[in-house]
Parts: C-alpha cells; sequence; structure tokens
C-alpha cells in the first residue's frame, strides 16, 4: 500500500475512533482508512472566467483519485478576478490573495494530515499561492491548471481582455467612437477560461510545466476544450504515484528547476509577475534565490515566441503549434535547461522531452526558428540605480526606444494618474511616476494595466516612460518599470522625485536613475515624512504590517 503515514495518524487506532466516525460520514468505508487521503484545492468560482471551470475539473480529478485508489478530500479556496478589479480599490486584494490561498490550502492538507494535495486554479494568484503551499508542506502534490481562455474575434482580428484596456485609451484620443470601444467589450472575452495572451496565469502556468510540477502540454490547453478534463484525470494518476513512490514537491522544486523554469518565461515573453512569485516560491521552498538571479537567465535566453502582449498570437496558438515542450526541448538542445531535473511523473525532464522534436514545425509562426528568434536576449531586465537600490523590473520587449530621459510627472496613486492620461495631459518624453502603490504603501502592490493600456491607446507607449512601486499586468508592455524597491511607503528614493525632475530609464544599461544631486537628495530625504497607513484594520492592515520588500518577492513569511 503506500506510504500514508499521515492520514494514518488520524485514522487508526482506538483513540482515533471519533476521527473515523466522522469521516465515515464524508464517505469512508471500512478498507478506505488505509487509503491516502488526498485534498483537491478547488479554486473553483463565478467571479471571473478563468475559475468558472474549474468544479469540473475538480470533479474528474476526485473521480480520478479514487479509481487510482486514493480518498479524495474536496475544499474550497478563494480568487480575486484581476481584469475585473483592475484600476479600483478591490485590486489592493489581487496579491493579498495569493498568501491568503497559500495559507488556506497549507491550513486545510496540514489540518487533515492529508498524503497529498492536487491543486486546481485558474486567475493569475491561484497558480503561485499554491505553489508556495506546496512547496512550504513538503508533501506530494501537482498543479492542475483551469485552462486559457479562446481569443475573441471582431473585425478579423483577435481579441483578448488587454485589447478592452487598449481600445479606453484610444477612445479617449479619439481614434475610435462609443460603438466600437462597444463591440470590442462585447467580443473580447468569448467563454471560460484565463487571459488569453502570455499574460500572468499562462506565464506561470507554462512555468510550473517547465519546473516539473504539472504535466506536459497541460499549461497551454484551452479551458473550454475536452483534453482539460482528461488531462485533469491523468494529474490525478500522477500524483497518486508520487505519493507511491514519495516523489516531494523539494525533490521537483530545485534552483536548477527554478532556472528551468525562468528560461521558459524568458523564452516566451512571459510577464514580470513571475518574478516577484518566483521569488516567493524559491523562498518557500528555501532555496537560495535572489533577484539578480533572472538577470543572469535573462541575458542567455532569447525570446522565441511571438505572444501577446507585445506579439501577435495567444496561448491557444502556442498550444497548437508545439506547446511547452517544443519550447523546451529546443532550450535543452543549446544547453540552456537542465535535463536531469526530475518531474511528478518521475520521469527526468531530458526523458519526458525525448521524443519531442527538435525544431518547431514549419507552417507556424507563433515558436521561431532557433537562428531567428523574437530577441537575443529576455525581455524581463533587472534595473538597478539611485531610484532602485534593491532593483525593479522592466519588461523590455516590444518597445522602439530603451532609453528615456524626461521630466518627471508624478501621482501618489493610479486613479490621479489615470485621470490625467484620459484628459491627455501626459506628453511624449514624459516619465510618469505612480507611487505609494508598493507592498505596504497601496497597500498590494496593484497592477497598473489601465493606465500603461490607456498610454498605449493614446499611441504614447513608446514615447512616455512610467515607473511605480506598484505592479504590472501580464498583458502590459511599453517603457515600463516595475516593482520599484525601496518603495515610496518606506522612504524608498521614489518617495522624493518631485515635478519636473529629470529621470533616466535605461534597459540597456539596466539603469533607473534619478539625476538630482546626493546633496539634494539627502534634503529631501531629511524633511521626508512617512505617511499614516491607509488601512488600520483587517486584511490589508495585516498585509501592510508582515509583507516584505517587493525585491524579496514581497512574502508575507
Amino acid at each position: 500500500m503506500p506510504d500514508n503515514k499521515r492520514s494514518q495518524t488520524i485514522t487508526q487506532g482506538v483513540q482515533h475512533a471519533p476521527s473515523r466516525a466522522m469521516l465515515r460520514a464524508v464517505g469512508f468505508g471500512d478498507d478506505d482508512f488505509n487509503k491516502p487521503i488526498v485534498g483537491v484545492a478547488n479554486g473553483y468560482s463565478t467571479i471571473t472566467p478563468c475559475n468558472k471551470g474549474l468544479n469540473d475539473l475538480s470533479l474528474k480529478a476526485e473521480s480520478a483519485l479514487r479509481k487510482a485508489g486514493a480518498m479524495p478530500q474536496m475544499f474550497g479556496t478563494i480568487t480575486v478576478s484581476d481584469g475585473i478589479s483592475m484600476g479600483t480599490e478591490g485590486m489592493k486584494y489581487s496579491l493579498v490573495s495569493r498568501e491568503v490561498i497559500a495559507d488556506s490550502i497549507e491550513t486545510c492538507v496540514q489540518g487533515g494530515s492529508m498524503d497529498g494535495v492536487i491543486a486546481i486554479g485558474g486567475c493569475d494568484k491561484n497558480m503561485p499561492g499554491a505553489m508556495i503551499a506546496i512547496a512550504r508542506m513538503n508533501v506530494p502534490a501537482i498543479f492542475v491548471y483551469g485552462g486559457t481562455i479562446k481569443p475573441g474575434h471582431y473585425k478579423n482580428q483577435d481579441l483578448t481582455v488587454v485589447s478592452v484596456f487598449e481600445a479606453v485609451g484610444q477612445h479617449s484620443a479619439h481614434k475610435i467612437d462609443d460603438e466600437e470601444l462597444l463591440q470590442i467589450e462585447r467580443h473580447a472575452c468569448p467563454g471560460a477560461g484565463s487571459c488569453g495572451g502570455m499574460y500572468t496565469a499562462n506565464t506561470m502556468s507554462s512555468a510550473f510545466e517547465a519546473m516539473g510540477m504539472s504535466l506536459p502540454y497541460s499549461s497551454t490547453m484551452s479551458a473550454e476544450d475536452g483534453e482539460k478534463l482528461i488531462s485533469a484525470g491523468q494529474s490525478a494518476e500522477a500524483l497518486v504515484h508520487a505519493i507511491k513512490k514519495q516523489i516531494l514537491p523539494r525533490d521537483i522544486i530545485t534552483r536548477q528547476s527554478i532556472e528551468n523554469a525562468i528560461a521558459v518565461i524568458m523564452a516566451v515573453g512571459g510577464s514580470t509577475n513571475a518574478i516577484l512569485h518566483f521569488l516567493a516560491i524559491a523562498h518557500a521552498a528555501e532555496i537560495e534565490w535572489n533577484i539578480d538571479d533572472f538577470e543572469r537567465i535573462r541575458a542567455k535566453v532569447p525570446v522565441l515566441c511571438d505572444l501577446k502582449p507585445s506579439g501577435r498570437y495567444v496561448a491557444a496558438d502556442l498550444h497548437q503549434a508545439g506547446g511547452i515542450p517544443q519550447v523546451m526541448k529546443m532550450l535543452l538542445n543549446h544547453g540552456l535547461l537542465h535535463g536531469d531535473c526530475i518531474t511528478i511523473s518521475g520521469q527526468t525532464i531530458a526523458e519526458v522531452l525525448k521524443d519531442i522534436p527538435d525544431t518547431p514545425r514549419a507552417g507556424q509562426q507563433v515558436i521561431r526558428q532557433w537562428d531567428n528568434p523574437m530577441y537575443a536576449q529576455g525581455h524581463l531586465a533587472i534595473l538597478k540605480g539611485n531610484l532602485s537600490t534593491e532593483g525593479c523590473v522592466a519588461k523590455i520587449s516590444g518597445i522602439k526606444n530603451p532609453k528615456i530621459t524626461g521630466p518627471a510627472r508624478v501621482f501618489e496613486s493610479e486613479e490621479t494618474c489615470m485621470a490625467a492620461i484620459l484628459a491627455r495631459k501626459i506628453q511624449p518624453g514624459d516619465v510618469v511616476v505612480i507611487r505609494y502603490e508598493g507592498p505596504k504603501g497601496g497597500p498590494g502592490m496593484r497592477e497598473m494595466l489601465s493606465p500603461t493600456a490607456a498610454l498605449i491607446g493614446e499611441g504614447l507607449g513608446d514615447s512616455v516612460g512610467l515607473i511605480t512601486d506598484g505592479r504590472f499586468s501580464g498583458g502590459t508592455y511599453g517603457m515600463v518599470v516595475g516593482h520599484v524597491a525601496p518603495e515610496a511607503f518606506v522612504g524608498g528614493t521614489i518617495a522624493l522625485v518631485q515635478e519636473g525632475d529629470t529621470i533616466t530609464i535605461d534597459a540597456e544599461q539596466r539603469l533607473l536613475q534619478l539625476n538630482v544631486p546626493d546633496d539634494v537628495l539627502a534634503q529631501r530625504r531629511a524633511a521626508w515624512q512617512p505617511p499614516q497607513p491607509r488601512y488600520t484594520r483587517g486584511v490589508l492592515s495585516k498585509y501592510a504590517k508582515l509583507v516584505s520588500s517587493a525585491s524579496a518577492g514581497a512574502i508575507t513569511g
């Protein structure tokens, strides 16, 4: 029988007769007390299309676990829809939800002495939240992604939710009328699934597949396709095998497998949020990893995939072109993956990829040939300078001008900045500063998709810089720099910027510089006073007191 000593501690012995009595009430029979108890962490909700289909996947996993000889116990966990909360006060709860998800999964699995867990999630924070818990607990586990949304269509163009954000900017610039905006909104999101480009959800699902914590091809399947249900059942079977063999998450999540994940993120043009999340996952797994490690990998990995937001295609197209295994095989062949890393199946990465073609198939344009990449180096750069001594993150794909020096336009919140953009008060050459939106200052480090997409829509994406101690959506592109640390709330230099100061963003030199003399900055620092916390009660207050710097992953413990 499987090694299920954890669950046996609550199902065997005279003193545990009450435990067995309660488990009988939820369906256990006499023979079931010798089976491994496996949690099914179900992120189902109708809050967002990302999670709409998760209950079907959870029920399929539950059935497959029973057939494989395990006893499933399903429990729920939360989600916050980033897309729906974007630009509102509710967005402050998005990153917080990552911690709530991690804590809830850990609480249920450890509180129930479960022998393993299959985590099933869709929206952005479901994935890192689940993986943080999995790394902390170190009991056999697998992640099942709910799947990507299929693209919407209007006037022969593929649409995603980001198309709507950009259309708002186009509308304010009088490039489209009310009817055009309405039609884009109506057609952008046709059904269930997570946002369709290589945004944060698809970035993290791809990374988990690359890391070996999800099954091959599962990260790019569409939520509404039948293969997604099949994959959920296969994932449950793989988990039961891992319990029998005692393949633990920390056997899979290693420094080398994180390097594999980051290499894939660079190759597919993934989200800036991945940097924040992998700092947190590495911390949970007690792996030595810091912000400079991302730059080390970026410098040697090309961007191979032509994917939105800065490219043309969506994740469903990547799936048809060969998916993450095809990208991984190319990286492996060129010495950019650790092929000896173990996966949830017990096979190594090299064994999993053995039969994958060496080159992407002809006739598709989603995955470029090795000698014809989108960019010769990765797109997520770590910048440093007097404006961000701990480092910050710039997405440098899809920009025409990798360097800008211009006057600072300073805003104390996202809302005030957005109002200025829509009022056409931002001009080419400006460097927009949005501060007090960091982990502690927001609190919650909101994503700035609304202002960045509005700038793109107004045609200012290549001529205006934007820096913030908040985050960006995976759908953001342009001359934008986020995760500026130290943040304004703790007295980082970004708090000292004044309207009209010149700021230099230089992606090529990895520099973020406030062009103000040191003695002037010292005078400003002496006069600076920390603001009062925006929240003094509830989850946001607790989060602000616990959360670390973005440069350490905005972790809470």
